[in-house]
């Protein structure tokens, strides 16, 4: 009967400790009660009833009765708890992904495009409040994915990113270009743009410090991520009879002065991804970086269950009554 429940008034539990205080009296004027009569026998008196020794019980429902009361008194109720959220500053993002030839180098394991799409793909798990949208670039840039916040959608977009889609070169004025297109009309509080590349910008009809001017215009803050190691990398070279790539060792070059510069004049950071752990943690960071402020309201409902405890007392003295006046009545 008390499974689950919580009590309003707790405070009235200390009135239990009048009922050791009841016992005590009950005996003590039972037997200021009891009168004394010395006879030399009983056996003119003797009687098989047992009602005059079950007396007490009467004493007993009403103790009990009191106790219900006492419990009802304390306000046992059942507390059922709703929450719900409210996104109060959402956050548009962007992810601008290379998917350049040189985005097959082994220097991430298998390579920094699979490494890439699988940490990417777990920033984009952690943000369940915000638009996300996806944007690759080679040569020339499109959108993959415009800003939604089905993360569904976005995700099998991302698993379906491959080399080969666009023609093959650098063009990160072109990515970052398209990514302010996405979201120049956003009505977000806060837009960013992540954009990642292995190289330096070598291809595209627009210069990325036209495009970082851009994302200024729309209030964007980029974040610009440079993946690769340092000094030399396992990447392709050549392409065999068969279409696949042949593999040697090139040296890693990365614009990294153009990416510090982009993500200064936007108001955004550069980071430097040299393995898989360190790409991780930028996207950990930027993940930090980016708070959704999140409102949550929550709504309790009460359900009060004392009214079976005062029908119980109830119970008790109406029955500690009929007893009282029906087969007691003789013995009172």
């Amino acid at each position: 009967m008390l499974e689950n429940i919580e009590f309003a008034n707790p405070q009235f539990f200390w009135l239990f400790l009048l009922l050791p205080v009841a016992v005590l009296w009950y005996f003590f004027k039972r037997r200021q009660e009891t009168a004394s009569l010395k006879i030399s026998t009983i056996k003119g008196f003797a009687s098989d009833s047992l009602l005059p020794k079950l007396k007490p019980f009467l004493f007993i429902l009403r103790l009990l009765a009191l106790a219900a009361i006492i419990v009802a008194m304390a306000r046992p109720q059942t507390e059922d708890i709703s929450t719900k959220t409210k996104t109060t500053k959402g956050i548009d993002i962007v992810m601008a992904i290379d998917v350049s030839s040189s985005m097959l180098a082994r220097d991430l394991k298998p390579n920094r495009l699979a490494s890439l799409k699988k940490v990417a793909a777990d920033f984009i798990k952690k943000r369940p409040n915000d638009r996300i949208g996806l944007v690759v670039y080679a040569g020339e840039s499109y959108t993959k994915t415009p800003i939604t916040s089905d993360k569904g959608i976005v995700l099998n977009a991302l698993k379906e990113i491959t080399y080969g889609s666009l023609e093959d070169g650098t063009a990160i004025g072109m990515g970052l270009a398209t990514s302010v297109n996405r979201l120049k009309e956003s009505k977000a509080l806060s837009k960013v743009i992540i954009l990642l590349t292995d190289g330096i910008n070598n291809s595209g009809f627009i210069e990325p410090q036209t495009a970082a001017e851009l994302a200024v215009e729309y209030d964007i803050k980029t974040y610009t991520i440079g993946l690769g190691t340092n000094g030399n990398a396992l990447s392709p070279i050549a392409i065999n009879s068969d279409g696949s790539f042949r593999y040697g060792m090139k040296p890693v070059e990365i614009d990294e002065a153009l990416l510090e510069q982009i993500a200064e004049t936007t108001g955004g950071a550069y980071f430097r991804a040299t393995n898989n752990k360190s790409l991780a943690s930028i996207y950990d960071e930027i993940n930090k970086l980016e708070k959704t402020e999140i409102e949550e309201f929550k709504y309790t409902q009460f359900e009060e269950k004392y009214r079976p405890w005062l029908f119980l007392a109830g119970i008790l003295l109406l029955v500690e009554w009929l007893l009282r006046h029906t087969l007691f009545k003789s013995f009172i």
